[in-house]
């Protein structure tokens, strides 16, 4: 059986005899993937276990990495205009638990932005997906909701495709196109040609009465919302053995400190907890809390937000702080939702010094708009929810999977009994029409008859 260590001393071999140029050498950052084992089985795992065929494609991978520069690529780098329209961003996951790479068709019209801009644009979100996901497969979901041609890109969506397919070993769950127009049906044929055989088998083309088979239920009834969703960009805080542990990605980074309220020295706020929010049963609710404290010496403000905001209530989401003054912010988990799926989600404080507390509105939106990178300060949160306690015991969680597996069963269940509901007023009025169209036959038939008897009678007196 193939193992990664494998394709590590085939592509060390092939190392050994050196790197062409262009590049002429590969990124350090980079080689630090032929290090990680997980990295080494996705790209067994892409290649059918074939060890050969794995070390090549790693190599390639380096090869376009450097050449394209993809470890540079920042948000310092790219145009933040283009990231911040909404033409692509994350939202939420599937059914699978896949995290939801959204591509907003009608927002981009073929040749009115600069193409290789828009590539770096989506090479950043891969790189930053990846990180966050810690290599776990996501979903590119294609929303054709509204679109026409002008917005069908044959050649940036050739791109996206062949990322997945050449350059991010084992990261694609499934494709999904939602609202798809048909005088775009050809266009799509020609997407199926570019993917290998297991990839054709992920695709599903649904509409809004089928997006509840891709998505929950609360995030297909968000998404076919008639209000218009907005979508707001969330920098993205990178952290390194260096720095505080205060400072995490998305990504699981060791085990959790659920109760630790450590500050260190520079950064403007505290966090109890610092690291995970612990959530609650109450009643009907299922609740947690944090305290932000401001360790600074100036006033600041804070903003709060969230990878799923649909799923939570969050109060209050934004404020101003006095320096060494705190509040509790209560996060409430929205009706309808499967723990499950929560526990995936993440927190995002953000928060900047303000010279004074009583800013006016157009004045602290100023402030947030001309504050990048090292002026803002960033604590990401994760979400943990204990087992309800049974007759004064912890529940092993068998019950909340059983619970969550009779829910989706009903969900599935109602879902197929609209449609089948549907199919049944259908075929109503399918019959109703058939035999009013048989009742006007008869009707016809009977008078076309006495016009005939008529006729012959008349004809016998002549």
């Amino acid at each position: 059986m193939a193992t990664p260590a494998d394709v590590r001393a085939l592509f060390e071999a092939k190392l050994q005899e050196g790197v062409p140029n262009p590049p002429g050498e590969f990124n350090p950052v980079d080689l630090e993937r032929v290090k990680n084992d997980r990295y080494m089985k996705r790209l067994l795992a892409h290649n059918g276990k074939q060890p050969q065929a794995a070390a090549d494609m790693l190599w390639d991978i380096l090869v376009w990495r450097k050449t394209v520069g993809a470890s540079d690529i920042t948000e310092n780098s790219i145009r933040m205009d283009y990231i911040k329209d909404g033409t692509f961003y994350p939202r939420g996951r599937d059914i699978d638990g896949s995290l939801l790479f959204v591509l907003k068709a009608k927002l981009h019209v073929k040749g009115q932005k600069d193409l290789e801009e828009l590539k770096k644009i989506i090479i950043y979100w891969c790189d930053r997906i990846e990180r966050e996901e810690n290599g776990k497969p996501i979903t590119l979901f294609f929303d054709m909701d509204g679109c026409g041609l002008s917005n069908m890109d044959m050649e940036l969506i050739k791109y996206l495709i062949n990322m997945f397919k050449y350059y991010y070993p084992a990261f694609l769950n499934s494709i999904v196109i939602y609202q798809m127009p048909w005088v775009l049906s050809a266009a799509f044929k020609v997407v199926k040609s570019l993917l290998p055989a297991k990839a054709v088998e992920r695709m599903k083309f649904i509409s809004k009465d089928t997006l509840k088979d891709v998505v929950p239920p609360e995030l297909a009834e968000a998404m076919s919302s008639k209000e218009e969703f907005k979508y707001e960009f969330v920098p993205e805080s990178r952290s390194n053995s260096e720095q505080t542990p205060k400072k995490v990605t998305f990504a699981e980074q060791g085990q959790d400190n659920q109760t630790a309220s450590q500050h260190s020295p520079g950064e403007m706020l505290r966090l109890n907890p610092n690291e995970t929010i612990i959530f609650k049963h109450d009643n009907d609710d299922v609740s947690g809390q944090f305290t932000i404290t401001n360790m600074d010496a100036s006033a600041i403000s804070f903003k709060i937000r969230t990878t799923s905001p649909e799923k939570f209530r969050v109060r209050p989401s934004s404020g101003v702080l006095p320096s060494g003054s705190s509040q509790v912010v209560l996060i409430v988990v929205q009706p309808g939702f499967q723990l499950r799926t929560v526990l995936k989600d993440r927190f995002l404080v953000m928060s900047v010094q303000i010279p004074k507390t009583d800013l006016l509105p157009n004045e602290l939106a100023d402030i947030w708009q001309n504050s990048t990178g090292s002026k803002v300060d960033e604590y990401r949160l994760k979400c943990h929810f204990p087992e309800k306690e049974r007759n004064g015991t912890i529940s092993d969680g068998k019950s909340q999977d059983k619970h969550d597996s009779v829910t989706n069963a009903l969900n599935n269940l109602q879902s197929k009994y609209e449609l089948l509901h549907r199919d049944v007023r259908k075929l109503k009025i399918f019959q109703f029409f058939t035999l009013f169209l048989t009742a006007v036959s008869v009707v016809l038939g009977y008078l076309v008859y006495l016009h005939t008897s008529t006729n012959e009678r008349y004809c016998e007196r002549m």
